[in-house]
């Protein structure tokens, strides 16, 4: 999970918090699909656009700064296929019924939901892609050398994931909670045991560039997860399940209510 898009809102205040996400957030069925808005805006507001982006190579993660029109040109893709796209995606999240906007949901809400549901998911195929991982290394190694570099930048990835939940787990996640609750009943922050409460988010923002580079290395180290002719069936099922978790960590990490953590605090949260 990361908290990239606490960029930029230091003009953010405790009180904007208190007014209410709903006033500072859209929904997919009320967005509107601008090529002026950022990479970051359309993804927070239709998180759908994730594996659209993922899979026309325009990248929503370190450059999430862009505008879509500035993106696409940078990635060779024409605006108006990439809002078609966009359009069909939004048309299907509108028909979507049961799934939860959580720019409505308080932050400890979206929290237990990220270490339930992405944090275990993450946990457990770390743990399970990285025999597999050596198996097929040991098996088409000598004919597929791009799976020792795969193998080599899975294993720092892992490692990195690994001590980034054990942080958001521990320290960040509990403190973000406190302070909503104080927020809730109109109190100071509580004071922060790790400096000001920059540090952790900044810590935060830098795991999530790198994981990013990771995750993008190894789509272009597999050739965007395809199987080549003499793969087995493990081949197969890496490929397969290494994609699926590149697409998880993706909507945990574009959840739409951490834009509304009242940054301002950040000076005062001491």
């Amino acid at each position: 999970m990361s908290l990239e898009l606490w960029r930029g809102r230091s003009d953010c205040t405790a009180s904007d918090t208190r007014q209410g996400s709903t006033q500072n957030l859209k929904g997919a069925n009320n967005m509107e699909i601008d090529a002026r808005k950022t990479i970051k805006e359309i993804v927070v507001e239709l998180p759908a656009s994730v594996p659209i982006f993922e899979r026309l190579g325009i990248n929503y993660c370190c450059g999430g700064d862009k505008r879509l029109e500035d993106a696409c040109r940078a990635a060779g893709r024409p605006v108006g296929e990439v809002v078609r796209s966009l359009e069909a995606a939004k048309i299907a999240a509108q028909a979507e019924t049961g799934a939860t906007d959580w720019s409505r949901e308080s932050l400890a809400g979206l929290m237990n939901h990220i270490v339930n549901k992405h944090h275990t998911f993450c946990r457990q195929e770390l743990a399970r892609l990285e025999p597999l991982l050596a198996k097929i290394c040991a098996v088409h190694g000598a004919n597929h050398p791009e799976l020792h570099l795969l193998q080599s930048v899975f294993s720092g990835l892992s490692k990195e994931l690994s001590m980034h939940l054990v942080k958001e787990e521990q320290t960040l996640f509990p403190y973000i909670a406190r302070m909503e609750e104080a927020v809730s009943r109109r109190m100071p922050f509580p004071r922060p045991p790790f400096g000001t409460l920059q540090n952790p988010v900044r810590m935060m923002v830098l795991e999530h560039d790198s994981a990013g580079a990771a995750l993008r290395e190894m789509r272009k180290l597999s050739g965007e997860y395809k199987v080549p002719p003499d793969g087995c069936n493990s081949f197969s099922r890496l490929l397969k399940n290494s994609k699926n978790g590149v697409d998880n960590i993706s909507q945990c990490d574009i959840s739409p209510s951490w834009a509304d953590l009242p940054s301002g605090g950040f000076a005062n949260a001491r």
